[in-house]
């Protein structure tokens, strides 16, 4: 019993000590990255990358990864490892992108190239391997690519795979084996999975339709036929159409200016419509003809399909209309369980406490809302007091000019009172000119 333990552990630590790591990255060591990543310079204006956790996370360091930071713009930057070819191994590809921005149109996907990739020239025509991940533009697409490299033609897998487009992190997949089957998983959950023959349109199609095969002549497929017995009604026939019995020629209807005159057409109620003969099975029915297949002479097979033989780098090239895209976690083996648990110790750990953060940022946001809101309406609410005031003010204005006129007034009848009183002075003076101007007459 016990050599059959001993031999069993040893087996399996040699089934982990087999376990291949070709590419890792986790950007744990600051600006460490920048000596391994390498920016293209093919197009001048590529958007720039900058190392972060973003604006909520469940680690501050251990969710740093790459964010794109610039809108609109194509974004290029690659990194190279050691070449090796992935024939009779499995081939994971794995990573984790979180959309914070909440992306609008973008790509969040990663290539694969060839090991004799120019980093510093590569674009979007540079050949690669594998391209996948997902790609998100408004509500049409949301899609997780998987296009592989076929005799130098690019094939986009059959399938529809559905992308997460939310603002969290999120786990990417794929798994390509040596059978030629393959695994396409989000956040560990398998989405997809078959066969690189049957799911991509990489060889031609091992049956075609028959050249040479035709319908018979005689083959009749009609389910049904006429009733050879059935006939037509005599009274079938009525028009669709038929004049108003109840219309009235108008009392100013004139003839001769207005023509002739013909009562309004109404649905005739009658009327049937077309007449059909009733269906019957049809006695000779022979069912639909199957157009047969044979062996398509073209077609080769290729137990080769999965196999890549130089990869050399990894590269993210892609196009953003809105940044803020973060990429973290990479890793490419050969083992799916040294994948697993790569992404139970990364992603694993830290989707939680982001997802917490996430929830309580938004929590104080709407409670900042809130807050805004009421001091909007205490705002609000003082501009109406503040108007009746202002009112008040236009109201004493008002009052202030009634016053004054009233003041006026006062001062008016002050100065008729006071020529009232001067008035009699006046007549004295006037009745003392008068005797001296009679005695002057006199004299």
């Amino acid at each position: 019993m016990r050599p059959t333990l001993a031999i069993c552990a040893l087996l399996g630590l040699l089934a982990i000590t087999d376990a291949t790591v070709f590419f890792k990255e986790q950007f744990l060591d600051g600006d460490g990255w920048k000596s391994r990543w390498v920016e293209s310079k093919h197009k001048s204006d590529y958007g720039q990358w900058k190392l972060t956790a973003g604006k909520f996370h469940g680690d501050p360091e251990k969710d740093k990864g790459l964010q794109t930071s610039q809108d609109a713009h194509f974004y290029a930057i690659s990194s190279r490892f050691k070449p090796f070819s992935n024939e009779g191994k499995t081939l994971i590809v794995q990573f984790t992108v979180k959309h914070e921005q909440q992306i609008d149109c973008g790509g969040g996907y990663v290539k694969l190239f060839p090991a004799d990739l120019n980093q510093a020239d590569m674009h979007g025509d540079s050949k690669y391997y594998i391209m996948f991940g997902p790609d998100i533009c408004g509500y049409g697409t949301k899609k997780v690519h998987v296009i592989i490299n076929y005799k130098g033609q690019n094939h986009l897998i059959k399938k529809e795979v559905k992308a997460r487009d939310d603002e969290h992190t999120h786990l990417y997949t794929l798994i390509v084996r040596p059978d030629q089957t393959y695994e396409v998983k989000v956040n560990n959950e398998k989405l997809e999975w078959g066969s690189l023959e049957d799911d991509w349109d990489l060889l031609p199609s091992k049956k075609i339709k028959d050249p040479d095969a035709k319908k018979p002549g005689d083959w009749d497929d009609r389910v049904t036929i006429d009733d050879p017995e059935d006939t037509k009604p005599e009274d079938w026939d009525k028009p669709e159409n038929i004049p108003d019995p109840d219309a009235k020629k108008p009392d100013d209807w004139d003839e001769e200016m207005d023509g002739e005159w013909e009562p309004p057409m109404i649905p005739n109620p009658e009327y049937k419509g077309e007449w059909k003969p009733k269906q019957i099975d049809n006695p000779n029915y022979k069912g639909s003809w199957v157009h047969p297949d044979i062996d398509n002479p073209d077609y080769t097979p290729d137990s080769t399909i999965y196999k890549f033989g130089n990869i050399g780098v990894i590269g993210l090239e892609l196009w953003q209309v809105k940044s803020g895209t973060i990429f973290d976690n990479f890793i490419i083996t050969d083992d799916v369980k040294t994948a697993d648990d790569f992404a139970k110790e990364t992603w694993g750990v830290t989707k939680g406490p982001e997802k917490t953060m996430r929830e309580q940022q938004l929590e104080e946001e709407r409670k900042q809302r809130e807050e805004n809101s009421k001091k909007d309406d205490m705002k609000d609410e003082d501009k109406d007091v503040g108007g009746d005031y202002n009112g008040g003010d236009e109201d004493e204005d008002i009052l202030d000019e009634e016053g004054e006129e009233e003041e006026e007034e006062e001062e008016n009848e002050i100065d008729e009172e006071i020529g009232d009183e001067t008035s009699p002075v006046e007549e004295e003076e006037e009745d003392e000119e008068a005797p001296m101007k009679d005695v002057k007459d006199e004299l």
